[in-house]
């Protein structure tokens, strides 16, 4: 969906920085990440998001189950800087004010699906590990 450039652009932002930044605390607060989930479903199931976008949707879902299972303790098997990646690209999404804002339409949610797919490819072997684990425990819901 997105080239590297722009993905780098986006990388390289002071939004992006400004996410990571925060990720450290998030990921050491389970309360964080679950109010961080319930506001990354809240986003992923408004209007502009759901059409059209069926393989972002399944994408942001897993990363909310991942970041549910590891909270709760049911799942610890996500390096830490893997999961600082996942915090920081969700607090990304999830803010309003980005590299492209989110009040332009369908454009604004360009840089938060570059990031998405950037963390899938970067986070490949982690995201299969946790599917692995999710599919033999089925335990966590995303409602």
């Amino acid at each position: 969906m997105a080239n590297s450039s722009f993905t780098a652009q986006i990388l390289r932002s002071v939004f992006f920085k400004k996410a990571t930044g925060k990720a450290g605390r998030y990921a050491s607060n389970g309360a964080r990440l679950f109010e961080l989930a319930k506001k990354v479903i809240a986003k992923s199931q408004q209007k502009g998001f759901r059409e059209g976008m069926a393989e972002a949707q399944g994408q942001v879902q897993l990363l909310v189950r991942l970041v549910r299972a590891y909270a709760s303790g049911e799942y610890r098997k996500l390096p830490w800087k893997s999961l600082l990646s996942v915090v920081g690209v969700l607090i990304y999404f999830v803010s309003p004010i980005d590299f492209i804002p989110d009040f332009l339409p369908i454009v604004g949610l360009t840089d938060d699906l570059a990031l998405v797919f950037w963390l899938f490819r970067t986070l490949n072997d982690d995201l299969t590990d946790f599917s692995q684990w999710e599919k033999e425990n089925k335990t966590i819901n995303i409602g």
